[in-house]
């Protein structure tokens, strides 16, 4: 089908062209060739800098719930209550005991005073003087025993109180008051929000630029952020590491870009488009309506010195609002058809006019405003 739609359009303007005595006029063009900057938009995942989930570290019923799902809390705000009457209890269970160690441990003290008297006027064998100091020692054991179940009892009882480890924002809440909860159990998510993390994925090819880039000195480093409403926020990040390694499967390379929230308008989870700054040198530019495709490859018409036209397949390094940047195909002396591609064919001579590149690419700069 698509052969004999071109061999059709190729009939129509041979039939054209020869009832045209005179060329047609049409406009044409040299490449501007020139340093410029060009802007890649990446999208991105923005995570809190920090963000940790809130787990219950002992069983029990939630008895409170002291602040409310996506509220601001400080650092060592209360944020739930755990049931703790069992865990008082334990404390007071481990405190007798060790009471009752501290005591025991004091008697068996006394009792080595009196052996070590006794056997100081051979009273008693060195033998009973060895028990003595071993019922002391196994004492002290007991009390070490006792001290640590009561410290274990004391912390049990204070994750009772579940605190907000730093400040930040509190996620939903899956358990409400009444519910009955695990050690381990997730209660919220608690983000900082006062700077956050974008990450995003680059081609091996915009990798090799950007660190071209970085050695000429050029600010890469330096990124934006196109927020999902389309807007630029207002901030500008800074690229901090490049993972290790390139994904085998993707053939890309994470980036970690920082940005500051100092009004909280980035939440953990949010999507947007880092916008990173490439410099190219020497980049030779042409408007993309003097372009055309045929079979997936890229063509201009370039204006030979008989006024003759000739397609030509150039390759693309970069593409542009309106605008390509040439790897190769053409050079800046090529004179090239700049619009009327669908009124003309390879062989047919025209009369160029020449206009002036610059004032094309003004153009496009205005209507893009």
């Amino acid at each position: 089908m698509g052969g004999l739609i071109l061999l059709g359009f190729t009939t129509s303007c041979s039939e054209k062209n020869s009832e045209n005595t005179e060329p047609e006029e049409f406009k044409v063009f040299t490449p501007l060739l020139t340093d410029t900057t060009a802007y890649e938009d990446y999208v991105c995942d923005i995570m809190s800098v920090n963000n940790v989930e809130i787990r219950t570290r002992v069983k029990g019923y939630i008895e409170s719930v002291n602040t409310d799902e996506g509220k601001f809390v400080k650092k060592g705000q209360l944020l739930f209550k755990i049931s703790s009457q069992e865990y008082k209890e334990e404390l007071l269970k481990s405190r007798a005991v060790l009471k009752s160690a501290q005591a025991d441990m004091k008697q068996a003290e006394i009792d080595l005073s009196n052996v070590l008297q006794l056997a100081d006027k051979q009273i008693v064998s060195k033998t009973e003087v060895e028990m003595a100091k071993a019922k002391v020692d196994a004492a002290k054991a007991k009390v070490e025993e006792a001290q640590s179940l009561e410290y274990s009892a004391k912390l049990r009882l204070s994750l009772c109180d579940i605190t907000a480890p730093f400040d930040g924002f509190v996620d939903r809440f899956p358990n409400k008051i009444g519910s009955l909860v695990d050690e381990g159990t997730l209660v919220t998510t608690l983000s900082d929000n006062n700077e956050v993390f974008a990450y995003f994925n680059v081609s091996e090819r915009d990798y090799l630029d950007f660190m071209k880039n970085l050695k000429l000195g050029a600010k890469t480093s330096e990124v934006e952020l196109v927020l999902a409403n389309g807007e630029l926020y207002e901030h500008r990040g800074l690229i901090e590491t490049i993972d290790g390694q390139f994904d085998n499967e993707t053939g890309t390379i994470a980036f970690r870009a920082r940005f500051k929230n100092p009004d909280r308008l980035l939440k953990h989870g949010a999507s947007g488009k880092i916008r990173l700054e490439r410099k190219i040198k020497n980049a030779l530019i042409i408007p993309q309506k003097s372009t055309f495709e045929i079979q997936d490859k890229i063509y201009v018409y370039v204006i030979n010195d008989k006024n003759v036209l000739e397609a030509r397949n150039i390759r693309i390094a970069l593409r542009l609002p309106n605008i390509y940047i040439v790897e190769s195909g053409i050079s800046k002396k090529d004179k090239i058809l700049l619009e009327g591609i669908q009124l003309v064919r390879e062989g047919v001579v025209i009369k160029p006019m020449i206009t002036d590149i610059n004032k094309v690419l003004e153009e496009f700069r205005s209507i893009n405003q």
